[in-house]
């Protein structure tokens, strides 16, 4: 069904590159309009994307893997998409015209968030345990290698599937005992459902064995090869609104705000603050500016993936990731 989408979506691509360079320019979002959402919205309202020539409309996604199918049937030039989920949907779709051209969370948000008092706190804790997971998420789609990493008797473990609005809600009312998601949005989730922070653990897959990145702006390739100049000043457009973000959270969750009133902007600003902190300042991004990948780590990344995902063709790092649309590192610089 995918592949067929994509055939019908074929021969608009060429139409739909020439109305995105002439008009908005779409950008598709993993999620809703929260704290890490603040920095494309910084973007805008300081002038970067316009400044790139760019007058760019921001839409909400439903997921991790949402973006994917938006840009490559060339709906949306750019998106915000799980690139362990943009492997998988490449080697099952080959050919497909969407790559990732700027890695954002250097260090992935995928975690088991659990409650203390349910009894778990480690990896092993899950075994004999619940475990709710919606099946489009993110988390869940990395937790075979993350039971491998930890050798995890994954029979003895019960799979809920949920869905994201009642995932929370079921671990707070302790209909389960943990719950596959990404760390700065279910812990805060919880916490607005009242839950003790001290009670709830989180156990971010990266520091239990995991050298998979996370979410990484996507382009579809035919517009981007058509229009290099306006991709490489997008993703410096987004390497400035990381930096002011980091800079000044406040201003940056009154910019969300704008778009989401109804948010809670303290919870976002902590929701913000924890993205920063945990996924896009690390040593890797400071060091040599948001947005690049280590070749080595991504080759066991790779092969990670491939413990639990039988590849249909032979995995290339040069398939899913290129570096080529990025701005000089002095332009991706976080601070």
């Amino acid at each position: 069904m995918l592949k067929q989408t994509l055939a019908a979506f074929a021969t608009t691509l060429s139409f739909a590159s020439a109305a995105f360079a002439q008009a908005d320019f779409p950008f598709a979002l993993d999620w809703k309009f929260e704290g890490p959402a603040a920095p494309y919205f910084v973007a805008i309202d300081n002038g970067h994307f316009e400044a790139a020539g760019l007058k760019v409309e921001i839409s909400a996604g439903q997921g991790s893997l949402d973006a994917i199918p938006k840009v490559a049937t060339g709906a949306f030039p750019v998106g915000f998409a799980d690139i362990n989920s943009l492997i998988k949907f490449l080697d099952q779709n080959p050919g497909a015209p969407v790559t990732a051209v700027m890695m954002v969370y250097d260090k992935p948000p995928f975690a088991i968030i659990g409650r203390k008092s349910l009894g778990v706190e480690t990896p092993k804790d899950l075994e004999g345990k619940v475990l709710g997971a919606p099946p489009p998420d993110g988390a869940w789609a990395q937790f075979p290698a993350f039971a491998i990493a930890n050798d995890l008797d994954v029979a003895s473990i019960t799979v809920e599937p949920v869905g994201f609005p009642t995932r929370e809600p079921m671990l707070a009312e302790g209909n389960v005992a943990a719950i596959t998601g990404f760390s700065f949005s279910s812990y805060l989730n919880l916490v607005r459902l009242g839950v003790p922070e001290e009670d709830i653990s989180t156990i971010l897959m990266a520091d239990y064995g995991l050298s998979l990145y996370g979410n990484a702006i996507i382009a579809n390739t035919n517009f981007a090869a058509d229009n290099p100049e306006l991709i490489t000043g997008f993703l410096g457009a987004v390497a400035a609104g990381w930096k002011d973000a980091i800079a000044d959270p406040d201003t940056a969750i009154a910019s969300l705000i704008e778009r989401n009133p109804a948010a809670d902007a303290e919870l976002e600003k902590r929701r913000l603050e924890l993205s920063i902190n945990a996924n896009v300042a690390t040593d890797f991004a400071m060091e040599n500016g948001m947005g690049g990948i280590d070749d080595a780590r991504m080759a066991k990344a790779i092969e990670q993936i491939a413990q639990t995902y039988e590849f249909q063709n032979e995995p290339t790092a040069s398939l899913y990731f290129t570096d080529a649309y990025l701005p000089d590192a002095s332009a991706r610089m976080l601070k």
